[in-house]
Order: structure tokens, then sequence, then C-alpha cells
């Protein structure tokens, strides 16, 4: 995850079928606590590589699974307009640029706009009243015409996990988690993210 493709954010079915999951009510699972709106901080002695260090905003967990946008990864810079081009597609009064991260290692080719509450779209995943998710072009649209949200992070990617997988990540202390904060996710320097999640740390190894 440490270099910046050239991919462009093409309407895949991938897509929709994840935001649907997203979008989906949350299973009942009284004996799991849900993580959602927490950060995930990954432990010094984590044993996937793909993962050390990272902080990731949890955007969904229940007991169908969990899913995640890591934060703290930043590959580049682009410009709004080179990632919408498509065949047929006028991106000519695009503005602006948007710096990606990379979200963690399930479906790169997927964009994702983390974002302040305060834009809502009908595929918008609501975090925690305070920050959402939306997987759609239309909010990249928004941005490049500035009409978007006051804050975004931008990242292609996510980081899932299966029925129960999360929660044995647990049981090995792979993971600290902290309340999410909108401040770090997208003001705090990148390089000292994970330092200042983990002085806010709540989960105890």
């Amino acid at each position: 995850m440490s270099s910046l493709r050239t991919t462009t954010l093409r309407s895949l079915p991938a897509a929709a079928i994840l935001a649907a999951m997203l979008l989906a009510p949350a299973a009942d699972a009284p004996d799991i606590a849900s993580l959602t709106g927490q950060l995930l901080i990954a432990s010094p002695n984590i044993g996937d590589p793909r993962f050390a260090h990272t902080v990731i905003l949890m955007v969904k967990h229940d007991k169908e699974g969990a899913l995640g946008i890591v934060i703290n990864r930043p590959v580049g810079d682009k410009s709004i307009a080179s990632l919408l081009e498509a065949p047929g597609e006028d991106v000519s009064d695009i503005e602006g640029t948007l710096r990606v991260f990379a979200g963690g290692p399930v479906q790169p080719e997927l964009g994702f706009v983390v974002h302040s509450a305060e834009y809502r779209r009908d595929d918008t995943i609501d975090v925690d009243g305070r920050v959402a998710m939306t997987a759609s072009r239309q909010i990249l649209r928004d941005i490049g015409h500035h009409r978007g949200p006051e804050k975004t992070l931008f990242a292609l990617g996510y980081a899932g996990w299966g029925p129960g997988q999360l929660e044995a990540e647990l049981g090995r202390h792979d993971w600290f988690t902290a309340p999410e904060e909108p401040k770090l996710i997208f003001d705090d320097d990148r390089a000292n993210l994970w330092d200042d999640a983990m002085a806010r740390r709540t989960r105890e190894l």
C-alpha cells in the first residue's frame, strides 16, 4: 500500500453491493460490543505487516463482520478530475485535488470518502453522528464543484473482517481502541497519528 495507482473510479457493481451491505440495519448481536465509530489502533506487536502502525476508522461492526478505513497511510495526491475520468464523461469543470490514502487491502479499486456529517446523500453511511462515509462518484463531483462536505478523507480500498475474525484478533491483543475524534481523522499530522491515537486508547492489552 505504498504507491499511488492510476485508478479511476468507474461505476462498479461491487460498489453498489458494498453500499447496500453497509446501509443494511446492524445485525442483532447482544453478545458483541460494536466498535462502529471507534478507532482501531494496531498494536506494536501485530502479526500482519499490512497493518503495522495503522489507525482504522471502524465504519461497521456487528455479528456479520466488520469494515473500516485506514486513515494514516497517504500514498499521494490526484486531481479529482482524473479520479472521475471515464469514456464519454466531461470532467472539464471539476476542480481541485485530493490526498489519496490506502484505505485497506480489500478491493483497492473502490473509492471511499470519509467526511464530516453535514453532507448527506441517500447512500451516505452515518458512522457516529459526527463522521460519515459515502462511496459514490457523485460526492467527488460535489467536491469538485465546491459543494462537498467541509472535511474529507479519500481512500482506495478498505479493511474487512468476516464474522468473529476481528473478535479473534482483539483476543490476540492485536489492536487497541479509542473513541473517534474528527480532529484526529481529518486534521492530525499523519506522521503522528498512530502515536496520538495511542495516547487516547481506552482498550488496554
